[in-house]
């Protein structure tokens, strides 16, 4: 059974279709990129993949669960499944420790103490120790970024997404956030990854989704999206995002 399934899955805001009959699968620990132009959908799709995004045709299934399903517990099922956003998304007003450590404890019931350590020791693994006193306003973007993937490991999940975490950095502190990323990647993580950084689907994806205008064009290895595309549009897009 494959980790994350979609089945079909087309999503309107009012008369506009933003997703149209979307179908894939990503299996455990396969490492998924989409990418295409802006406005092709790549955001919205991953968001149907935790419920954030609610769509009106077809079905998203993650390990065996039903996102579509009225029934499903939507907050235990996105507990389970990581989301690390274009923006850091952190409480300004809160320790980068305490900010690792409130879904800890308000959603998995663990103690102040086990939660602080697990927090400790993710900070230790992107790198950013030293820093687990600071508020997010005196750390970097990349730094902002690489706790915002360590709040989201803290809460064990099964599978990763993570939507454009590097269009908002500064090009120097882009690299520290993939390098975690790569690592992940290496420890058999399931992960979905809406990115321009071709670079890193290059080094890292298994597979390539390409989108546009809501739909998928393409779905294939990394190796036959990037050595020849079959459709024009990412032949195109490719030729110009490669040469830049």
């Amino acid at each position: 059974m494959p980790m994350i399934e979609m089945k079909n899955v087309s999503k309107w805001y009012g008369p506009v279709q933003v997703l149209n009959g979307c179908s894939t699968a990503v299996n455990k620990g396969e490492v998924v990129v989409v990418c295409g132009p802006s406005g092709s959908g790549k955001s919205t799709l991953i968001k149907t993949v935790n419920g954030l995004e609610p769509f009106q045709q077809g079905d998203v299934v993650v390990n065996g669960i039903s996102v579509g399903d009225p029934k499903t517990n939507l907050t235990r099922l996105r507990a389970q499944i990581g989301m690390v956003f274009q923006h850091f998304e952190l409480f300004p007003h809160m320790s980068v420790t305490d900010n690792i450590s409130l879904g800890q404890i308000r959603v998995l019931g663990r103690s102040r103490d086990e939660a602080t350590a697990r927090s400790l020791k993710l900070l230790e693994r992107v790198g950013l120790s030293q820093h687990a006193a600071k508020y997010p306003g005196q750390l970097s973007g990349g730094q902002q970024q690489r706790v915002a993937i360590a709040r989201a490991l803290a809460m064990d999940p099964l599978a990763m997404l993570f939507d454009e975490p590097t269009s908002a950095l500064d090009p120097e502190m882009i690299n520290e956030v993939l390098d975690v990323m790569t690592e992940l990647a290496r420890e058999g993580m399931t992960m979905m990854v809406v990115t321009h950084e071709m670079g890193f689907a290059s080094r890292v994806a298994h597979r390539v989704i390409f989108m546009d205008h809501g739909q998928i064009v393409e779905d294939d290895k990394k190796e036959d999206f990037f050595g020849t595309p079959r459709s024009e549009r990412a032949r195109q897009f490719l030729s110009k995002i490669l040469h830049h």
